[in-house]
């Protein structure tokens, strides 16, 4: 008898890299763009990020905003990804970065 799958909590972690040139309302319409992106349904909690105070060698805080989103499966990863709304960030939004790294991750959600 086969045991049930475990379900594999999906993280999808973005950091956006600005470039010098971006001005106050560069920053604010990538910001603005983020934000409309909590309203797809499939992103189980997200959260918009800017670099923390800290100071170490191993962290990196040149990146301008983080976007984190939990999802219950791959699939609903997938979901997210051909969403019309974050089509439309990628078309709206592509001109304020000058670089996205991304880091996806999946482990059992419990």
């Amino acid at each position: 008898m086969n045991a049930p799958a475990t379900p594999q909590l999906f993280v999808h972690h973005v950091f956006f890299y600005l470039p010098a040139t971006a001005t106050d309302a560069d920053r604010a319409n990538l910001l603005a763009g983020l934000q409309k992106m909590r309203a797809i349904p499939a992103i189980k909690l997200a959260h918009i990020g800017t670099p923390a105070a800290t100071d170490r060698a191993v962290i990196d805080r040149s990146y301008a905003y983080s976007w984190l989103c939990f999802f219950e499966s791959a699939a609903d990863e997938l979901s997210y990804q051909q969403h019309p709304l974050h089509d439309a960030f990628r078309e709206e939004c592509a001109q304020y970065w000058e670089k996205v790294v991304i880091y996806d991750a999946v482990g059992p959600a419990a």
